[in-house]
């Protein structure tokens, strides 16, 4: 059902945005339901907190009050969110190469081996992988003039150089991963069953209702706002300078996403500047990619929906660990831009609170500690100079 309607949801916000914007689950209710029981918050649970969350959101849309956050959120403040963001990724990344994980627990069960279909060479051996074929990230200029001597040379050098540069490298590793996911598990092939999963609506309770809310909209409003809505605008105006959409559009697509899908027992979903920056980090330049990514996804969730989660329970740890650590590198670079030392200053007090607490927390710190700089930098400013100071 989630791959249904968010495959959906790719395909139409790729076609209105025209970037590759992506669809993602709502980290801070998939958290809570991580870590709680069935009987605490469930199914009924995790759908209501999806509905206030988009309901909120929505609202803030339509209303223009998210285009008035936006404006007024200042950019250091921003950066911080972002490089927390981007390095608590990176962070996890870290962790699912060298430990071996319990996703049902959600904890390390130990080192993982050097060798074997997910040992730690093969992790090792992906991250070379993309650091060869996509560099740094920094698209490379091409020369306008060749000089005569060895130009040939040169033109096949720059052919090369293309080519590898156009080398799907998200994808391979994604599909050596699935590959070895069948090899750790032959008997998966037995347990296919073609066709969706049962859809139905989901009966939400009054206590349902009251516990998704506190629970789960609380600690997600906070992050969507922050991280869904306005990172992710200042990142899109920053990688695609020349595409123009507001807040307040992206909050209602936002709304709606899960106003709908979540009555059906779809996960609630949100946008992200994290999954913007994974998605332009490996290749991701317009609409179309996000699109095609939907229609995957649909053809998937109709034809293989009740059996993707035994296949996806074998895939290699460590090499989805590879891809998450370059999509956090590319989240947290959109710092690299604050280039005065109040700035800087107020984005790394940001960045460390948040990491230390949650990105919530850490918006306050880096709101009130602009405020007071502005404050102290504005009585200095208005007062009179001393006599010894008149040019």
């Amino acid at each position: 059902t989630t791959l249904i309607f968010t495959g959906i949801y790719n395909a139409i916000t790729g076609a209105v945005y025209g970037v590759p914007m992506p669809v993602q689950p709502m980290k801070s209710i998939a958290a809570v339901a991580i870590s709680s029981t069935a009987e605490d918050f469930g199914i009924p649970e995790i759908m209501a907190a999806g509905i206030c969350t988009g309901g909120i959101l929505f609202v803030l849309g339509i209303s223009g009050l998210m285009q008035l956050v936006f404006n007024i959120i200042p950019l250091s403040v921003v950066r911080g969110i972002q490089l927390s963001q981007g390095l608590a990724f990176a962070m996890s990344a870290v962790k699912y190469i060298r430990k071996e994980q319990n996703f049902t627990k959600s904890k390390s069960v130990g080192d993982r081996p050097w060798l074997g279909l997910d040992g730690l060479v093969l992790a090792l051996v992906c991250v070379l992988f993309i650091v060869l074929v996509n560099g740094d990230g920094e698209e490379k200029e091409e020369e306008e003039e060749e000089e005569e001597d060895g130009s040939r040379g040169r033109r096949r050098r720059r052919r090369i150089r293309s080519f590898v540069a156009n080398v799907p490298s998200a994808l391979l590793i994604f599909l050596l991963g699935v590959v070895l996911a069948f090899i750790r598990k032959p008997s998966i092939v037995h347990d296919i069953r073609f066709g969706p999963s049962k859809m139905k609506v989901v009966r939400i309770t009054k206590k349902a209702w009251k516990n998704g809310f506190l629970k789960g909209t609380i600690p997600q409003l906070p992050l969507s706002v922050l991280n869904s809505v306005v990172a992710v605008c200042k990142l899109s105006y920053d990688l695609f300078p020349e595409k123009e959409f507001s807040a307040a559009s992206v909050s209602m697509t936002v709304g709606l996403m899960n106003m709908v899908g979540c009555w059906f027992g779809a996960m609630p979903t949100c946008h992200g500047a994290g999954g913007l920056a994974g998605q332009y980090k490996f290749g991701g330049r317009s609409g179309g990619c996000v699109a095609l990514l939907g229609v995957a996804k649909m053809v998937l969730g109709l034809v293989l929906g009740g059996s993707l989660v035994g296949i996806l329970d074998k895939f290699p740890v460590g090499v989805l660990g590879a891809l998450l650590l370059f999509a956090g590198i590319e989240l947290a670079m959109a710092a690299r831009d604050m280039n005065t030392k109040g700035d800087a200053f107020v984005m790394l007090i940001c960045t460390a609170v948040s990491l230390g607490s949650n990105a919530a927390i850490g918006f306050v710190a880096g709101i009130l500690l602009y405020v007071v700089l502005w404050m102290r930098n504005y009585k200095r400013s208005t007062l009179p100079l001393r006599s010894d100071e008149h040019p």
